[in-house]
Formats: structure tokens, C-alpha cells, sequence
């Protein structure tokens, strides 16, 4: 049996279709690049099957895939702009309640304070024992200054 350049074409364009589906399912896998070029390929091995086994079939391929490339970052660039980098500042924590981790003495910041889901250096005018629920009242940085909720239990500062 005997591949022609017909056969061969139908096989790119099928192949072409597949990778063009998967990335339809999996956006960012620049799978669009190779698809595309199978496609055109494929096509031109069912219309003209001398000039897909021909040394031009390498030379058509760069000539599409190079500019498709090029279109195809663009149009990810416009899908998804990219985003800048969230960063929390301490100043927006204020007013914020949060979780004693690890026991807070006043003025040394070494206690800590979970705040959300980040855990925060922390420094309190009074002991706070850890698992106390606290309220942000400054910040200088990346260390809170935080007040107790309710009454607590003074933890054991040295």
C-alpha cells in the first residue's frame, strides 16, 4: 500500500482538526500553530498531492507558521492581558480581625498574627497568647500592631 500526497493531506487535516479541539479545551497549549499548518498542508496534499511531497511543502510550512505564530501570541495577548502582581499593603489590613499564632509581648515583633490566609509579624502594649482573636489597628511595613478582641489572658513575656 502506497501513501499518495492525497492521503497524506486527508491524514494532516484530520490530525489538524484534533489539535485545533484540544486547544479549544485547553486554551494556551499553542497548539494553534502546528494545527493551522497541518490544515493548509493537509489541504494542499488533497488539492495538489505532487506539490506536498515536493521540497516546497517544508518552505509553505514556515512561510504559515511563522506569521500564525505571530497572530496567535497577539491574540492571547488581547484573550488575557496581563495582570499586575496582587500585593497586600499593610495599611489595608487595619481594621481587619486575624488569629494569634504564635504569643505576642509588646514592643518585640516576634508574634505573629494570621490575618486571612497570610501570617503577619505582630506587636501588641499588652501580652496576647496565641489562638486569640485580634483587630489590626496600625501597621509599619510588613508588621501589624494589634489590639485584643474581647478579654484575654496575658500571655507570659520575658
Amino acid at each position: 500500500m502506497t501513501v499518495t500526497g492525497a492521503d497524506l493531506g486527508l491524514i494532516f487535516i484530520i490530525i489538524g482538526v484534533i489539535m485545533l479541539l484540544a486547544e479549544a479545551v485547553t486554551p494556551g497549549a499553542f497548539l494553534v500553530v502546528p494545527a493551522t499548518v497541518l490544515i493548509v498542508l493537509g489541504t494542499i496534499g488533497v488539492l495538489a498531492p505532487d506539490l506536498l511531497l515536493s521540497i516546497w511543502s517544508p518552505i509553505i510550512a514556515v512561510l504559515i507558521g511563522v506569521p500564525v505564530f505571530m497572530l496567535t501570541v497577539k491574540a492571547y495577548q488581547k484573550l488575557s492581558p496581563p495582570m499586575p502582581p496582587t500585593t497586600t499593603v499593610g495599611t489595608s489590613l487595619i481594621g481587619m480581625e486575624g488569629v494569634v499564632v504564635t504569643d505576642i509581648c509588646p514592643n518585640n515583633i516576634r508574634g505573629k498574627v494570621k490575618i486571612q490566609s497570610d501570617v503577619w509579624s505582630a506587636t501588641s502594649t499588652r501580652p496576647i497568647k496565641a489562638g486569640y482573636r485580634v483587630r489590626v489597628v496600625n501597621s509599619e511595613g510588613v508588621h501589624v500592631k494589634v489590639e485584643p478582641i474581647g478579654e484575654v489572658p496575658e500571655a507570659e513575656c520575658n
